[in-house]
């Protein structure tokens, strides 16, 4: 499975309600399982972002589709990337020309 970086920003509804942010971590993990995905980490951040998730999942309209649809509830924005592992990097560079 690909892994994948989703940062957050919450939005003036996420900040209203952040005591409910485990509550909704907990629930999205049970969707991403759903899924055939697998929330691996989450971690609250100081700085530009508020909190991430490291997220494996089976392809990139999987995740697209679990980006959007956080992104829906109104409490934060998304941004999404895809990660590549230090295998698959080197792998990368190996294929090089």
């Amino acid at each position: 499975m690909a892994s994948y970086v989703l940062l957050f920003h919450y939005t003036h509804q996420g900040i209203e309600h952040v005591k409910q942010s485990p509550d909704r971590v907990d629930a999205l993990r049970k969707i991403f399982d759903r899924h055939g995905a697998k929330l691996k980490d989450f971690y609250a951040l100081l700085g530009q972002y508020d909190s991430l998730f490291i997220v494996e999942a089976p392809n990139d309209e999987t995740v697209a589709k679990l980006a959007l649809y956080i992104a829906e509830q109104g409490n934060v924005r998304v941004e999404t990337h895809r990660a590549f592992t230090e295998a698959e990097f080197r792998k990368l560079l190996s294929e090089i020309d």
